[in-house]
């Protein structure tokens, strides 16, 4: 829904804070650590009663939309306006309240205490916090609210220009606007996200994934994305069960020649070889073109597998 991305020279990679309808991701921890040092609070999911009422409201507003475009009455479309403008800036203001707090209420007791500082990021835009750049802005969720907040603001405003009743062309408007949400949630489960080498971190180990011939990742039904370093990593993080085999929609392994592009492990060659190693000591590399694997196999002993093997070991 909204990311916050910090950036100093101690973190030429940057660092970035993620808010979904129901958690907290990206880099919570190294931000809580370096949160510690002056004296904010450390940020946990838990400490949100929003993570638990975001994910209800936003599936309240999917059916209110159904509905009113199904229906087509202008009393509908009306009450849908004012309940989604008012779910807008009641959101806003919670989430400055939050960042107010979060910024202001700070530890005197902190190592670092500069008197007068607060720390708090913007609500949207740019701030400088020390040696920190702070960007807070919409990310895809964010935008896809817009996107059809934008939408119902021009059918209300055709509604209360039009003197005639015309049911025809209110179903039609309505229908325009079911499909435009409709294809803006497609879109955000549209495929994997590309890993960004240098960028982004490992959801296992939380190191920054550093070799672009390596790298996978876990596409969700929800259309979440889980990246990891290598192989081990991401075998390592399916067997601790904290993402239930039910809620994973695709797997990706980044192909370990040409352009680096993730492959679905359905359609993946895979070579297993003491002689590969990882960055975190993975010893698998994937191929989508035959030649390419048969091409490294010759310089690396090893043996051809398949995803299916793999998760069995």
């Amino acid at each position: 829904m909204w990311r916050i991305d910090l950036a100093a020279p101690q973190y030429p990679e940057g660092l970035r804070l993620l808010i979904y309808p129901a958690e907290l991701a990206g880099n919570v921890d190294i931000i809580n650590g370096l949160n510690h040092y002056i004296g904010m609070k450390t940020l946990h999911t838990a400490d949100f009663i929003e993570f638990t009422v975001l994910p209800y409201c936003i599936g309240f507003f999917v059916l209110a939309f159904i509905i009113t475009g199904i229906a087509g009455r202008r009393k509908l479309v009306n009450l849908l306006f004012f309940l989604f403008v008012g779910f807008g800036i009641l959101a806003m203001v919670d989430f400055w309240r939050w960042e107010y707090n979060y910024g202001h209420n700070l530890n005197p007791d902190a190592a670092i205490v500069v008197p007068g500082m607060a720390y708090q990021p913007p609500l949207i835009g740019f701030k400088q916090l020390l040696n920190f750049g702070a960007y807070s802005i919409p990310d895809m969720g964010g935008w896809i609210f817009v996107s059809v907040g934008a939408v119902l603001v021009f059918c209300t405003v055709m509604l209360w220009r039009s003197r005639r009743k015309n049911i025809a062309r209110q179903k039609m408007t309505g229908v325009i606007a079911c499909l435009f949400l409709t294809a803006s949630f497609a879109s955000c489960n549209a495929g994997p996200d590309p890993i960004k080498t240098g960028v982004d971190n490992c959801c296992f180990c939380k190191m920054t994934i550093s070799d672009n011939r390596f790298g996978a990742e876990i596409v969700t039904k929800k259309g979440k994305t889980y990246k990891f370093d290598d192989s081990h990593c991401i075998l390592s993080f399916i067997k601790t069960g904290a993402l239930p085999a039910a809620d994973i929609k695709d797997i990706y392994l980044v192909d370990y020649c040409g352009k680096h592009e993730l492959i679905n492990v359905n359609k993946s060659l895979l070579l297993k070889s003491a002689e590969i190693r990882g960055p975190m000591g993975g010893d698998i590399a994937a191929f989508e073109n035959p030649d390419s694997l048969s091409k490294t196999g010759e310089h690396y002993k090893g043996i051809h597998t398949n995803w299916i093997e793999i998760s069995k070991q």
